[in-house]
């Protein structure tokens, strides 16, 4: 099973292996991805002609590799991204559809050389990046990252729409965009837009009009829309999960008034990232201490927010479960009120934190030390954010594949910490 929101508080296996064995194989913290369930999500999506994930939520190698085996193409945020993706297979250059497309708000420098060499399609995200694009690729195409003045997330942190955010381009200066690919002799050939992260169906479909009115505005040069990401993922007991096909309705119905309009076939493209991974991970931490800080009781775990900052990043929600070592005992069904902590110098490390940092308690059956704590839905933006503050090593990764653990990232060394650094003199 994968730890999700409706799972029980005691577990005995993640992805339908031993919590025990895995840890014990490949120690902890450990990352364990479901390849099932990545698959699953994929095919959920199917109905859209371009499922292209957003790797920026999962972006090991073994990961980008299924996602390819299963069709999906991919985004790229950074010239690492790009590098990322070429490593597990996917090809360069102005396909149909594309296999890699860069979207960013800025080229770095590293990144305009790697599109300009390996002709990687490009979606702008702010006006900027038509000139500098044209001054280096006259005659391509590109597609807008497009801010429709308007923004929505689970967090104000995950919000990348209205006049706050730094992303896309604003629509008013669409015109103006026109007229800079014009000049930079580079054709405006899709539109893109996404809101938050974390959204519902209503906000998610309010960008259907926008999307329409924005590519009205431009006119028939465009060939493609995406409708981003943002797609919700059930963490909490009784959330909701999001009706894709009722999704996928409303684009298709502003997909079909566009193509109509311009007299030729628009292609409709979604662009998941914590979609389709979230649900498959699971982060392995070991119990190391249980303690009593006045009236609250504490589980200390191996892990902290340098592997899993999401909760004290957004206050974010995350299932969890125990493990004992050595199987069950006690009596089933107990619990108690516990705050989960991790190992670092730091008081914001806790896994059991709302947004603005005010740490809660989870019910949780009794633990020792030497049992496993699980969380749950770990699979976007944990590992992806891993930090070595404190000086701990990146965890390892598994995935599970076909009943089979694979070790796709190697735990981090003492000397991998310290990799590249000189001591002037020496």
């Amino acid at each position: 099973m994968s730890v999700t929101a409706e799972s029980p508080s005691l577990v005995e296996t993640v992805a339908g292996l031993s919590v025990e064995q895995l840890a014990q194989e490949f120690g902890t913290p450990l990352y364990v991805y479901d390849a099932a369930v990545i698959a699953e999500r994929i095919a959920e999506l199917a109905a859209f002609d371009v499922v292209r994930f957003a790797q920026k939520a999962c972006s090991n190698l073994a990961v980008l590799d299924l996602v390819r085996r299963h069709g999906g193409m991919v985004d790229a945020v950074s010239a690492g991204e790009i590098h990322r993706a070429l490593r597990a297979g996917y090809q360069p250059g102005f396909h149909e559809p594309p296999q890699i497309v860069y979207t960013a708000d800025i080229f770095d420098r590293q990144a305009l050389d790697m599109v300009a060499e390996l002709e990687i399609p490009v979606n702008c995200g702010s006006p900027d990046m038509i000139d500098q694009y044209g001054a280096r690729c006259p005659g391509r195409g590109i597609t807008l990252r497009v801010n429709p003045g308007f923004g929505h997330g689970h967090s104000q942190k995950t919000n990348t729409g209205g006049q706050q955010s730094k992303h896309g381009i604003w629509h008013e200066q669409l015109g103006e965009c026109v007229e800079r690919a014009a000049k930079s002799n580079v054709s405006i050939a899709g539109l893109h837009m996404h809101i938050g992260s974390g959204t519902d169906l209503e906000h998610l479909s309010q960008v259907c009009g926008a999307m329409e009115k924005a590519a009205l505005s431009i006119g028939d040069s465009i060939h493609s829309i995406s409708a981003g990401g943002g797609l919700s993922t059930p963490y909490r007991a009784g959330d909701k999960r999001v009706d894709v096909a009722a999704y996928y309705e409303l684009w298709n119905a502003t997909r079909k008034k566009l193509a109509d309009a311009f007299g030729h076939p628009v292609s409709l493209e979604i662009e998941p990232g914590r979609y389709l991974s979230a649900e498959s991970g699971a982060l392995i931490a070991e119990i190391r201490a249980v303690k009593r800080m006045g009236d609250n009781l504490f589980y200390v775990v191996d892990a902290g927010f340098n592997n899993l900052a999401r909760p004290i990043l957004y206050g974010a929600y995350h299932p969890m479960a125990i493990c004992p070592a050595g199987g069950p005992r006690g009596s089933v069904g107990e619990k108690h009120d516990v705050i989960i902590g991790g190992p670092l110098c730091e008081s914001g490390d806790i896994f059991t934190q709302e947004e603005g940092g005010f740490v809660q308690a989870r019910p949780l059956p009794p633990a020792e030390v030497g049992d496993y704590l699980i969380i749950g839905c770990a699979g976007a933006y944990g590992a992806v954010m891993g930090s070595n503050y404190n000086s701990k090593p990146l965890a390892a990764e598994v995935l599970v594949e076909d009943g089979q653990a694979h070790l796709v990232r190697e735990r981090q060394s003492l000397d991998d910490l310290v990799r590249g650094e000189r001591i002037p003199g020496e």
